[in-house]
């Protein structure tokens, strides 16, 4: 039986599978499609390569990817955003030009595309962990176990795990794969509610003999914004070190005018581009990727409600919950607390579930497991608390809902979400503290300065990225919440409403530090006390 079973090959099943085969568990990934990375799609041109997913990542904002990039070794550069941007605003007229206008900020590209990205992280895998052409057609909860049944284009096929990543869209998920018993009527909502990343949208690269607009001084950005727009935004795709010259741009057309054109496509994007810039320019090749008609992508509901308002960085909480007893778990970019949509909200997702996943082994040798046998005392309680740390986001946060629900329903009105949340996060360190108590400390060498054990700070450290994956959940959680839409106060926190939350939090916690440390200086005073009376 495997103990994790990945549904999806794309940024977070790889990054995710690579996590947890590196500690050593057994993980097999599952892809329905005949190749890997998802929505990650390279045109292979000699060494380069042209982009027709996500193409861009920016170090500043999303430390996620730019370190996996780094511990990859994985070549990148600097998007080309040097020269005058054009805009044209109406069909039969000229564009105008920008001068000195930057729009990608510190967007970076990979040599050779984001494909390279996918086979890296493929290759840390063993080839026998790996199974494309795996469509998942449904999920059985068996109560310590998850049969899966797949569409193999053969026979089906079913296998059993311990534990189930569903590294896909979840509104694909809603409506491809049956599960018994069915998921809860709020998380099926929210599943229904998650936007498909780039589901309704269109993506072109352009292949041409020279850079003949860095020539004109221009950076190769372009927006198109009268009716009759083929494309409405366009960039410099060229992969210069691969000797690759291209304009790449999203298509402004709807899924269905894009498929009324079928043939003829092409040539009004030849069309556009040649209005755009003013030549008479004829490309090498034109690589098209139309994610509307892609079946393993994009739902009926995209497809029916393309064009959303755009809100992918905010995800429904909900979705970031374990279910079926913390078997089954949801993950994807549209699940991430951050950047979801984005290639780092795959990435976020992934070490969302690999928190989780490493809480619940830890609460496995805290029962007697030998995980950490070989590990020094200290360490291995700090290693056994840091990863129940991590795993209690989905209780706390649980928590905080249950404690918002009692509120509302006795017709309280002020300042739900700062109760609720202080209440969560107050219990959640009282049972830390409960757990501190039963952990071994060898508390000899440890050592202590103004009444400080070297010890407190590690054990502070987990609570940061919980506070914030909690706080990311209330926000989240409040904007898609009916039942707080009558609360604006509520339902649209605001910057100085979240700031007392967070004192409050940051009270709390001090409470907790002082009481941990306490704690440790009492084991201290009792191996002392012990050693002295032998």
């Amino acid at each position: 039986m495997l103990d994790v079973a990945i549904i999806g090959g794309g940024l977070c099943g790889l990054a995710l599978a690579r996590k947890l085969h590196l500690r050593g568990q057994d993980v097999a990934i599952f892809e329905a499609r005949d190749r890997l990375g998802g929505r990650i799609l390279t045109a292979r041109r000699g060494d380069g390569g042209l982009d027709l997913g996500p193409t861009w990542f920016w170090p500043k904002t999303q430390p996620l990817i730019a370190q996996l990039v780094k511990e990859l070794a994985l070549p990148d550069f600097a998007q080309h955003d040097e020269g005058a941007v054009l805009h044209l605003r109406e069909a039969e007229k000229s564009a105008e030009r920008i001068e000195d206008k930057r729009l990608y900020d510190d967007a970076r590209r990979l040599h050779g595309g984001m494909a390279i990205l996918a086979e890296a992280l493929a290759r840390a895998l063993p080839a026998a962990s790996i199974h494309l052409g795996h469509e998942l057609a449904s999920l059985r909860d068996c109560g310590d176990h998850v049969m899966l049944a797949f569409k193999t284009g053969e026979e089906p096929m079913e296998i059993a795990a311990r534990r189930v990543v569903l590294a896909l869209p979840p509104r694909l998920l809603r409506e491809t794969v049956r599960f018994t018993p069915p998921l809860d009527e709020a998380t099926d909502q929210a599943m229904l509610g998650a936007e498909t990343w780039m589901a309704a949208q269109a993506k072109v690269a352009m292949e041409y003999r020279d850079a003949f607009w860095r020539e004109q001084n221009l950076s190769g950005s372009a927006f198109v914004t009268h009716e009759q727009a083929v494309i409405g935004e366009i960039f410099d795709a060229c992969d210069m070190a691969a000797g690759l010259h291209a304009l790449g741009g999203f298509l402004a057309l709807n899924a269905d005018l894009r498929e009324s054109f079928g043939v003829g496509l092409p040539v009004l994007l030849e069309s556009q581009i040649c209005n755009v810039f003013a030549r008479n320019v004829e490309p090498l090749h034109i690589h098209y990727q139309d994610w509307a008609k892609e079946r393993l992508t994009c739902s009926a509901a995209d497809r029916a409600l393309q064009g959303g308002d755009g809100s992918h960085d905010v995800a429904n909480p909900l979705l970031r919950q374990a279910l079926w007893d913390k078997k089954l778990f949801l993950g994807g970019s549209e699940t991430a607390a951050r950047n979801a949509g984005y290639l780092e909200g795959a990435l976020d997702a992934a070490r969302r579930i690999e928190r989780v996943l490493a809480g619940i082994e830890a609460k496995k040798a805290t029962s007697g497991d030998a995980l950490f046998d070989d590990m020094p005392a200290n360490e291995a309680s700090l290693a056994r608390f840091s990863a129940w740390v991590d795993a209690r986001a989905d209780e706390v946060f649980e928590n905080y809902r249950r404690r918002l629900n009692r509120a509302l329903a006795s017709q309280e009105r002020d300042n739900l979400t700062q109760v609720a949340v202080l209440g969560a996060m107050e219990e959640v360190f009282q049972q830390a503290l409960s757990l501190l108590a039963t952990l071994p400390f060898d508390m000899d060498d440890v050592a202590i300065e103004r009444g400080r054990t070297a010890l407190t700070p590690r054990i502070q450290k987990p609570f940061g990225d919980l506070l914030q994956s909690i706080m990311d959940d209330v926000v989240a959680f409040n904007q898609t919440s009916c039942a707080l839409s009558n609360f604006p106060g509520e339902h649209k926190l605001s910057q100085d409403y979240t700031r007392v939350i967070m004192q409050d939090i940051a009270a709390a916690w001090r409470e907790f530090s002082l009481a941990a440390n306490g704690l440790l200086l009492a084991k201290r005073r009792e191996a002392q006390e012990q050693e002295m009376s032998r």
